[in-house]
């Protein structure tokens, strides 16, 4: 089964946090976040605000329009 963009973003993030040795704490002061906040974003249990996509896409270095991918 395809998964939907929630999961796809969800595990877009999770991946690159890792990949960069990032902490859910460490993303999540960098994006102004809880690291409650970051652990139900990479479960796919919260959604996101294009502005808080922006600023995840930042702090993991990644473009934009990769997330969409």
């Amino acid at each position: 089964m395809e998964k939907g963009i929630k999961e796809q973003v969800a595990e877009l993030i999770r991946e690159s946090r890792k990949a960069r040795g990032l902490t859910l704490k460490e993303l999540g002061e960098r994006i102004g976040v809880a690291e409650s906040t970051v652990s139900l974003y990479e479960s796919g249990k919260q959604n996101l605000t294009i502005e808080t996509l922006k600023k995840v896409a930042d702090a993991l270095d990644l473009q934009f329009e990769a997330v969409f991918k």
